[in-house]
């Protein structure tokens, strides 16, 4: 009896001892730099990172324990990235709720929320299409949960997030393997923790290196909209000028400024695609400004030059190849028209690269923001076929990951916020069309 009751006292302490390792990691974490208390969302999310069903303390009445762990175990058991939130009706919501949830849980997947009686999904591009997330959003609403998971885990694409684990230890494994597990879990922990920022920090240096390059060309082209402001020499309290002149130059003026805000405030390269944008309505204020003073006709509102959106808007579509592909219309200015008319190679624009200078349109990925802001990203793949980045973003790969595509990193952290914006409620639809992707609420 003696050594019965020293037995059980051993493995109490031992068990008290693994519970202090494991409180002392999550203690630990907590004090990490940049953690903070959980939001509502960043709950769920905490949640979601654990297992594919989350289910809100308050809306236990939706789907009982037994079910949502009956769920989670299907979708686990699919290997696919299906998550579902299971949330209370008056679950505390903003216009962004999916945009946050998506970038705190930090996983391409599907999203699925049902908030009180509102059923909504959200996918990324690479896992479900957006008529395959609103088909699954309009199964949900009229069969159920189960009928969500299902679909979903039949349909999606990828892989589920490595966080959610496997089985759990049934009771018989001895105390000594209890707590061998419960040393490689705080060890694990502790590495894993270790990676995440060390991959973080090596993300965010990735991030501030592709900006800076963009820098240099972004700057260019605004210093250049700064002299064509200049060369057009136009005051205000000219004789002849008119209110509508005043307007168009007041916008100019106003895209200038914006341009250099928003490059000045920039920290991702997806960010210049706000600047290359503003440039664009920029220069189009100018050429009507221009036409009025002249007296000509008011120029159709084009796309910019393809060959060097510092030309100006476009005048015409002309046939053009790059070496080796295919021919395409593109959008030119007068004068590389002419040349193309004539024979000649138009005045293409030029960027640094490693390999020295190249059309931008065979630098690489980089470009994409910067290209994406003139040209707008649908129209983009279409124009590019044959160049390198065009090769790119007609990958799946780069599609999702290239902001101006409407994509996001597959790592998680650079998803498309166009693809996840909204609430929890109001429909679920996504970008006001019934659903899909990430535009509208819950």
């Amino acid at each position: 009896m003696r050594k019965l009751t020293k037995r059980i006292n051993g493995t109490r302490r031992i068990l008290v001892a693994l519970a202090g390792l494991l409180m002392a990691l999550g203690a630990a974490l907590a004090a990490a730099p940049g953690a903070a208390a959980a939001s509502d969302i960043s709950a769920v999310a905490n949640g979601l990172e654990k297992s594919p069903v989350y289910v809100d303390p308050a809306a236990s009445g939706q789907l009982s324990s037994a079910d949502a762990d009956r769920l989670a175990q299907q979708i686990k058991d699919s290997g696919k990235p299906v998550f579902l939130a299971v949330l209370p009706a008056d679950f505390p919501t903003t216009q962004e709720d999916f945009t946050a949830l998506r970038a705190a849980v930090g996983d391409p997947g599907v999203y699925g929320v049902q908030r009180g009686d509102t059923f909504s999904v959200r996918a990324d591009p690479s896992v479900l299409s957006r008529g395959e997330a609103r088909n699954l959003q309009s199964l949900g609403d009229s069969a159920g949960l189960e009928a969500y998971v299902n679909a979903a885990t039949r349909d999606a694409n990828g892989t589920a997030p490595s966080s959610w684990g496997g089985a759990a230890a049934d009771d018989g494994v001895p105390t000594g393997a209890l707590v061998g597990l419960g040393a490689v879990a705080v060890a694990g922990g502790a590495g894993a923790y270790v990676l995440v920022k060390r991959s973080k920090r090596k993300k965010a240096e990735e991030t501030r290196a592709a900006l800076e390059r963009l820098r240099v060309v972004v700057d260019e082209d605004i210093t250049a909209f700064g002299e064509e402001l200049e060369r057009l020499d136009f005051h205000p309290g000219e004789k002849g000028a008119t209110d509508a002149m005043r307007e168009d130059y007041e916008r100019a003026l106003d895209s200038y400024e914006s341009a250099k805000s928003i490059m000045a405030s920039a920290q991702r390269p997806e960010d210049v695609k706000g600047v290359t944008q503003a440039l664009e309505d920029g220069r189009y204020s100018l050429a009507v400004l221009a036409a009025r003073r002249e007296g000509r006709a008011l120029p159709e509102r084009r796309l910019p030059c393809f060959f060097d959106p510092r030309h100006g808007p476009s005048v015409a579509d002309a046939s053009w190849s790059p070496p080796g592909g295919p021919a395409r219309d593109v959008p030119v200015c007068a004068a590389d028209k002419a040349r193309i008319d004539d024979g000649e190679d138009p005045a293409v624009r030029t960027v640094d690269t490693d390999q020295g200078r190249r059309p931008y349109y065979d630098a690489g990925p980089a470009y994409g923001p910067w290209a994406g802001g003139y040209f707008g990203g649908g129209i983009l793949p279409g124009l590019l076929v044959g160049t390198m980045l065009g090769s790119m973003m007609a990958s799946p790969a780069y599609a999702y990951s290239d902001p101006s595509m409407g994509g996001g990193d597959p790592s998680g952290s650079d998803f498309s916020s166009d693809d996840f914006g909204g609430g929890f409620g109001g429909g679920g639809d996504f970008g006001g069309g019934g659903g899909g992707d990430f535009g509208g609420g819950f």
